[in-house]
Parts: structure tokens; sequence; C-alpha cells
């Protein structure tokens, strides 16, 4: 863990050899400014990492926040840390965004969406992206290559066909 947080941070030199000088110089960092630490697929980590991000946080010259974000069992994991738990600020629950939320959310997301047919997109929910934020990523970068390889100028049908063969989708 310390490692990994050296290298996040750009910290310069080598880092370490010894856990006690590794702790003083992280926590130095971290005390020169506030930083974010964005922890994806929490639910993976063990009881030793989480310990370490709140011994991170508990020191009172750091300024950190941190975010711990993970799919199924997340909340689960976190909350047999009760030593971590108890210091979390907010539990946020997300869902699937529902067919008026892809349809609000969808064209603000991304640039190729922005003019795209509201039936276009409902469609690409339907055959593809469930309302499912990753989804709709992973569509979106198909979807670019699909325009940039074709020179069209708008998400359509055919551009939709040929993203959901890329993903494993068919409509």
């Amino acid at each position: 863990m310390r490692y990994e947080l050296f290298t996040a941070l750009g910290l310069p030199g080598a880092p370490p050899r010894h856990p006690s000088e590794f702790d003083r110089l992280l926590k130095t960092a971290l005390a020169e400014r506030p930083r974010t630490f964005l922890v994806d697929e929490a639910q993976w980590l063990n009881g030793e990492a989480f310990e370490y991000f709140r011994y991170l946080w508990d020191d009172l010259s750091t300024h950190l926040a941190i975010i711990f974000v993970g799919g199924e069992g997340c909340h689960t994991v976190l909350r047999r840390e009760p030593m971590l738990s108890s210091r979390i600020f907010i539990w946020q629950h997300f869902t699937r965004l529902t067919p008026g939320e892809v349809s609000e959310t969808i064209p603000l997301f991304h640039p190729v969406w922005a003019d795209a047919d509201p039936d276009d997109i409902a469609f690409a929910d339907q055959h593809a992206a469930h309302g499912n934020f990753r989804d709709w990523a992973r569509l979106t970068a198909h979807v670019r290559l699909a325009l940039a390889r074709t020179g069209r100028p708008r998400v359509d049908r055919e551009v939709l066909r040929w993203a959901f063969g890329r993903l494993g989708s068919s409509a």
C-alpha cells in the first residue's frame, strides 16, 4: 500500500526502506495540501489496507478525504471494519439509471450524445447499456471509434449496431 501511495502521490526519489520512514514521508506529503483518494474496487481490499487508510486519515496533520467505491459486497466489506466504517460520512448506493434518467443524463455525459436522437439513446440503453454508467462509458468509447472511422457526424443506428458488436451485445 505504501508503495502504491508513493507512486500515486508522485513523490520524488527512492521509496524509504523502513515502514516508519515511509509513513513519515507519506504523512508529510498529505499535510502539504488537501488530497482526495479514490479507492476503486474497495470490496477487494483487506483489513490491513483499510486500517492503513484509517491511520493516514486520522492523523491531524493530513488533509485527506477518501472515497471508497466498489461493486456488490462493498458495503458489507466496509461495515466489517468498525474503526473505518464509523468514520464514513456518507454511504451512497448507486442504482441503474432509469430510462428517464438516461434520456436526461446521457446527452450531458459526452458530446457524441449531445445531438443524438433521443430514440437512438433509448435504443442504445435498451440493447447495450441497460442504465449502467460503466456500460455507457464503454459504449461511448466504441461509438467514438466508429464515428472517427466512418467520418459520420453523429450517432445513428448503424454506428450503434457496430458498437454493440464490439461490446458483445446484439440488437
